[in-house]
């Protein structure tokens, strides 16, 4: 697999210059916005193939940007990564019921991050529930 697009929605710039550096090496395109409310909008203009999202962003969490986008019927489904540094278990247990494909702790272990990229992309690009 290659050339999928992949959305980083991330607030802090040195760890969406991270994530995009690891993706565009192993050959993924990336698209980087830092907040929900941006999110929403990218993803009205080009449904990407998964969408990493951070748990705490400003304006909206990744969580309320998840269930938008998930309510809106016009968008695609397409596995949803949370990525966060709250390793809570109330956290954990709040992202899991909103219904979240995948969860990464920061610090974002790259090995971990790409075999779950390449296990939900394996399962085709768009996720049907």
């Amino acid at each position: 697999m290659a050339n999928e697009l992949i959305l980083i929605v991330e607030d802090n710039e040195m760890n969406r210059k991270l994530v995009r550096k690891v993706l565009e090496k192993t050959g993924y395109r990336t698209q980087e916005v830092e907040t929900g409310e941006e999110a929403i909008e990218a993803v009205r203009r080009k449904a990407p193939d998964l969408i990493l999202m951070d748990y705490q962003l400003p304006g909206i969490d990744g969580i309320e940007t998840f269930e938008r986008i998930r309510a809106e019927p016009s968008i695609p489904r397409m596995p949803i990564v949370a990525v966060t540094a709250s390793a809570m278990p109330e956290d954990m247990a709040r992202m899991r019921r909103a219904g979240f494909d995948g969860f990464e702790t920061k610090p974002i272990t790259v090995k971990n991050l790409m075999a779950t990229i390449e296990a939900l992309l394996a399962k085709g690009a768009k996720v049907a529930t």
